[in-house]
């Protein structure tokens, strides 16, 4: 089943050409290129499709047989409607109908996503799920931000109107870093510019970690912090929706040997027993081909 996955970020996008077969993914070819910043969303819409048109024409394939195309992107977004709405990192991209523009053009059915969820069903289809079964798997970003990607019943949940997951705007504590906007959120802990505002000034997640990974104290506890304000957001999402597995991707699955000690001892004091006994918590599996993998789990 030949489909074309288009995932769209604030600073690159790429466009992915795939064989899908049940839980197998090919990637008969890919294409990434950086965004184009020019407050319109039309000079990269059509970067997209010449990519799109190479991979295709490259694989002595035709559009006819495309099964799908598959949109990953920063929300907000409306994915019923298939509009992309006004993502902050994104200028320009407001009230874009991507998924009519598709299908009207290339008479391809076209399904858009936001990247929480796109990449929830990609580690559930084809990475740390694949081939369990699983009916309730949670997937946390842990990146630039803290999202949830909700997969209930043996279905993705987005809520009425897609903003279903937001863990990382709950408060954590009174006061702290900044993540969604707000002082002490669960993000403003649990991301990469949250970690790096607890460090030095000019520090990144990725230097506060190689410290820590050195024994330096002041990073050892950074990291200590932001996994015991895991634990308790996992506790939150454990008792509340009985999760069989939570997937957990990027800072985490880097950097699990600084994170996971603190995390289970929080879970281990603050969730319901019978909810925890039954949920795995594990790292990503689809490493930093998540987006490609995201888009192309949507149909």
């Amino acid at each position: 089943m030949y489909k074309i996955g288009i995932d769209i970020g604030g600073t690159k996008c790429a466009v992915v050409l795939g064989d899908i077969n049940g839980s197998e993914v090919k990637f008969i070819d890919t294409s990434f290129f950086p965004t184009i910043k020019d407050n319109t969303y039309k000079t990269t819409l059509a970067q997209i499709e010449n990519e799109m048109l190479k991979l295709i024409a490259k694989a002595n394939l035709k559009t006819s047989v495309l099964s799908s195309i598959g949109i990953s992107c920063g929300g907000p977004l409306d994915s019923k409607k298939g509009v992309i709405l006004s993502p902050p990192n994104l200028p320009g991209w407001n009230d874009v109908h991507i998924t009519e523009h598709f299908e009207n053009k290339y008479k391809i059915k076209t399904v858009l996503e936001n990247d929480a969820n796109a990449c929830a069903l990609a580690e559930w289809k084809f990475g740390a799920g694949k081939d369990k079964n699983l009916k309730n798997v949670i997937f946390l970003t842990f990146g630039t931000g803290l999202g949830a990607g909700l997969i209930l019943d043996g279905k993705l949940y987005s809520g009425t109107n897609g903003m279903a997951g937001e863990i990382g705007h709950i408060r954590a504590e009174k006061s702290g870093p900044v993540g969604y906007g707000k002082a002490g959120s669960f993000e403003g802990f649990c991301s990469g510019g949250g970690i790096a505002q607890m460090g030095k000034v000019g520090e990144t997640a990725k230097d506060i970690a190689n410290a820590a990974k050195n024994g330096e104290k002041r990073a050892v506890e950074i990291y200590n912090k932001s996994g015991e304000e895991l634990g308790y957001a996992l506790s939150i999402l454990i008792d509340l929706l009985n999760p069989e597995m939570v997937i957990i991707g990027s800072i985490y699955a880097k950097c699990e040997d600084l994170l996971k000690s603190k995390c289970e001892e929080i879970i281990k004091k603050e969730a319901l027993e019978y909810s925890r006994s039954v949920c795995e918590i594990v790292p990503a599996a689809l490493g930093d081909d998540v987006g490609l993998y995201a888009a192309l789990a949507l149909e």
